[in-house]
């Protein structure tokens, strides 16, 4: 990615003074280390007459790639080619916004130490951008820009000059030139809006960014005549941040139209005084709901199976109903960090005498879990592939055999509340699946009939009218041995989903062929 800023200057007011307003000499090229690779600066010309300073970032696309796995959202692209193969190293985006503000961030405050006058003179500037992503065009390029101040210059770029019958692809060579504007001001109208013509943050979009849209759009974004589309698109079109965006932004109007202060516009409410609850998390919902399941089964000694890093099991050591607690979790690493997170080796003798982690495949039988009061399979279930699940029901249901089994999974018909999750994802990077209430239901019923087991259902979380909790959990109870459609409790299932079992959701690349995997896949999972 390469950008330039150039100005012309007299022996009186020489151009190299831009090297002050940079705070990068111009005799000098420099090297800094940014999130996503390394941004040099360096000046191919300083003289009195003219100035030319050069942004270079060269993007480190395996640190890319690395930084936006299993995000599934806010980092890198989707498809598996599409994390190598893309524009990134040679089209401006965000990431060249980003290192806009890490190397020049004094500039674009318009700070300068050593000649505290010039940040605010303004002088001719010249920006070129060789390859800008335009989504909406060279007509959406000058509408952004021109209303700034910019004589605006956004010629396309053709897809093959061999070929112009294939027409213009959607970059464009951007040059800007302006005689009335600050380097300050000129950097934060690039640093919001590169990102807003690419349309693609490569970062997770948090809070903050609202914060950072309103410092860089000081003076500017609030009467600029696309002040919605560039909010919108800067904020990746979360609209819950773009709503709070353009309320701030039009009390800083308000504000600039009575010649006040924002504070005096926007004190309605008392923040000492604010009662306004904070959502509950969803993952605390979730252990409430399975902690009050528990209670009304009045089990004691319960079996946390697929426990993570243990936040359940840290839970049920808090409650002293629960006399003996189980972790099990394939992962030798989740069951360290849970060892961790429960102080284990500093644990009182009483306490320990209550907790056990241990390592174990679901997939298998394991004659440890039998006996036991109850068992939760607490968002597990999504991350097997759907042929396993046979494997897992029988190892749990068919052989462990507690009297109460509660699992819970996500809801894939709430998904579309989840503003910053686009349509047809999963909600992690390792869901092989999500099901439908429909769905759950149906597998959860087949279970427990071939089990000997009743089944109820329990929504975690609101239970929009519409799209139902976004969690749902089943809570099963043994009842007896009851002939199956697979032969009696205790006899493994075909291996295949039974009918009624729905398919999956989300693609996964990973397809076994048996319901119950050999100890090398294991390993390997």
């Amino acid at each position: 990615m390469f950008l330039t800023i150039s100005t012309s200057g007299t022996p009186e007011r020489p151009a190299t003074d831009l090297g002050f307003l940079l705070h990068k000499h111009p005799d000098k090229a420099q090297k800094f280390s940014t999130s996503y690779g390394t941004a040099h600066v360096l000046y191919p010309e300083a003289t009195t007459e003219r100035c030319t300073a050069a942004l270079l970032l060269e993007v480190d696309a395996v640190a890319l790639v690395r930084r936006g796995k299993g995000k599934g959202r806010g980092g890198a692209s989707d498809a598996a080619l599409a994390q190598y193969v893309n524009d990134r190293p040679y089209a401006a985006s965000s990431l060249l916004a980003v290192a806009l503000s890490a190397v020049f961030s004094s500039a674009m405050r318009g700070q300068c130490a050593a000649r505290p006058e010039l940040p605010a003179e303004a002088r001719p500037l010249r920006v070129e951008v060789p390859a800008l992503p335009a989504r909406g065009g060279a007509d959406l390029v000058r509408a952004l820009f021109e209303p700034l101040g910019w004589t605006v210059s956004a010629e396309p770029i053709a897809l093959d000059e061999r070929f112009p019958e294939w027409g213009e692809s959607r970059y464009v060579r951007l040059e800007l030139e302006s005689e009335g504007l600050t380097v300050a001001e000129a950097l934060r109208h690039l640093y919001v809006l590169l990102p807003v013509l690419d349309d693609a943050k490569h970062y997770w979009v948090a809070s903050d960014e609202v914060d950072k849209l309103l410092r860089a759009g000081e003076g500017w974004l609030p009467a600029h005549p696309e002040q919605k589309l560039i909010t919108s698109r800067y904020l990746s079109r979360r609209w819950s941040l773009t709503r709070e965006a353009l309320e701030r932004l039009e009390l800083v109007r308000l504000a600039e139209t009575d010649d006040t202060d924002v504070e005096e516009i926007d004190n309605a409410v008392d923040e000492e005084t604010d009662t306004e609850e904070k959502p509950v998390p969803l993952a605390v919902l979730r252990r409430e709901a399975i902690l009050a399941a528990l209670h009304a089964s009045g089990a004691s000694r319960v079996l946390d199976l697929g426990c993570g890093q243990g936040q359940l099991v840290h839970a049920l050591l808090k409650d002293s109903r629960f006399t003996e607690i189980v972790g099990v979790d394939v992962s030798v690493r989740a069951l360290t960090i849970a060892a961790r997170r429960l102080k284990l080796d500093r644990m009182g003798e009483r306490q320990s005498a209550r907790v056990r982690l241990t390592q174990g495949s679901l997939a298998y039988t394991d004659r440890r879990l039998k006996g036991y009061d109850a068992a939760v399979l607490s968002e597990v279930i999504e991350h097997l592939d759907l042929p396993r699940l046979p494997a897992l029901e029988y190892a749990v249901f068919g052989s462990a055999r507690p009297r109460t089994v509660l699992v819970t999974t996500p809801n894939v018909e709430y998904n579309v509340r989840w503003e910053t999750l686009p349509a047809g994802h999963a909600r992690h990077g390792d869901h092989r699946f999500e099901w439908t209430r429909e769905e759950f239901r149906s597998w959860a019923r087949t279970v427990a009939e071939r089990h000997g087991y009743d089944v109820e259902f329990t929504p975690v979380g609101l239970d929009d009218p519409e799209v139902g909790p976004p969690t749902q959990m089943a809570v099963f109870t043994l009842t007896g041995p009851t002939p199956g459609k697979a032969g009696t409790p205790g006899t493994p299932p075909t291996g295949t989903p039974p009918t009624g079992t729905p398919t999956t959701r989300t693609p996964t690349t990973r397809t076994p062929t048996t319901a119950t995997p050999t100890a090398k896949e294991e390993k390997a999972a």
